[in-house]
């Protein structure tokens, strides 16, 4: 999905996971699309606290609902900053840790009435019954900022998306 959306100047994705399950699961996934950007995928597994990449590697990275899994964000902070080349952003989209109590109530209701239900429906509810303790220990949009510019990131914003319910920091480097 990602090389879809990036320009047509970038002939390569590099999707990282540490499991390698996960990644056996992609791979045959990506067979199913017909569409030619999903071929020239490079599937990796990794960590992302010591990336297996070179300095300045990247034009841009995405991460989904990575880095709230992560013990050491700052070093997987670092670990982005390291393989972005200079003048290029990372996106990173994940739950979002509100300020507000009635946001957290309500992402609070919709984890425990329809997340951890429906995939349990699936058989994954011990996958998702974490998502609230995880949610509650991750960093608060200005927190994810702060660490964005500790690590060297000139810029850095989080958007709340999804009625705060989840959100989207951005960081230039």
């Amino acid at each position: 999905m990602a090389r879809s959306y990036v320009s047509p100047q970038f002939h390569q994705v590099s999707a990282l996971d540490f499991s390698k399950d996960q990644l056996l699961i992609a791979t045959a996934r990506q067979d199913l699309y017909w569409k030619a950007c999903y071929k020239n995928i490079e599937w990796i597994e990794g960590d992302a606290l010591e990336l297996p990449f070179a300095d300045s590697n990247f034009d841009a990275i995405t991460v989904g609902y990575g880095l709230r899994n992560l013990l050491d964000k700052h070093k997987a902070m670092k670990e982005i900053f390291r393989v972005l080349k200079p003048g290029s952003r990372v996106s990173i989209l994940d739950f979002n840790k509100s300020t507000s109590t009635l946001i957290t109530q309500s992402q609070e209701w919709m984890i425990d009435n329809v997340v951890v239900p429906v995939a349990s429906n699936y058989g994954f509810s011990r996958e998702y019954r974490y998502l609230k303790a995880s949610i509650a220990e991750y960093l608060t949009g200005k927190e994810l900022e702060k660490l964005a510019k500790e690590v060297g990131f000139s810029d850095a914003k989080h958007y709340e998306i999804a009625g705060g319910l989840m959100g989207n920091l951005v960081a230039a480097r």
